[in-house]
């Protein structure tokens, strides 16, 4: 049994509006995800710079890990709150600017800086986006001269062959990895 066709003048405009509302829950979607990620930065790295400890926390999630490695060479691992109880009264005084960002899902990582007259921190922070927002989880950082630009592959240092379709580093050697266990439960890497 065939369908009757509706010839109808409002059937295609309502189909072409509901095409263009659907993507543009998508765009808005990505846009607000993207002034989110920002935000978040942003209360980091201007909340630190002016002293606002509120503005500070929350771009944190509770429990983030803060890791840099002491003069000594070993880790050395700093609790959130320590962190943002020890912000000097009138804020950290440092230039702040994000170098980088990038997002998939909810999970992001992002490059920052904060310069300080003699020298800078540069940041790597992991973000989640937690019930809604999106928080640093974990920053590892390193005091490095003022000079010192972030390094980096920028996504060019990965090639992917015709033949096969794998993924294989750019300047591998010839030999063949070992084929990586199969998790025994939902560790991250299925």
């Amino acid at each position: 049994m065939a369908l009757p066709l509706i010839h109808d003048m409002k059937t295609p405009k309502l189909l072409t509006f509901s095409v263009l509302f659907v993507c543009s829950i998508f765009t808005a979607n990505a846009q607000s995800d993207d002034e989110a990620i920002k935000a978040t930065l942003n209360n980091y790295l201007e909340g630190g710079a002016v002293g606002d400890t509120a503005r500070l926390g929350r771009a944190f999630f509770t429990y983030a890990n803060l890791r840099s490695l002491s003069k000594e060479g070993k880790v050395s691992e700093m609790p959130v709150k320590k962190f943002i109880a020890g912000v000097p009264a009138g804020g950290a005084k440092w230039i702040p600017r994000i170098v980088n960002y990038s997002y998939a899902g909810t999970a992001a990582t992002a490059v920052t800086e904060e310069e300080f007259p003699a020298f800078k921190y540069v940041d790597f922070l992991n973000l989640l986006k937690i019930n809604g927002e999106w928080k640093i989880v974990s920053r590892v950082f390193s005091r490095v001269d003022k000079t010192e630009s972030v390094a980096g592959s920028a996504g060019g240092g990965f090639s992917a062959p015709a033949s096969t379709g794998k993924v294989t580093p750019a300047a591998a050697t010839s030999k063949k990895p070992a084929p990586k266990p199969k998790p025994v439960s939902d560790d991250g890497w299925e």
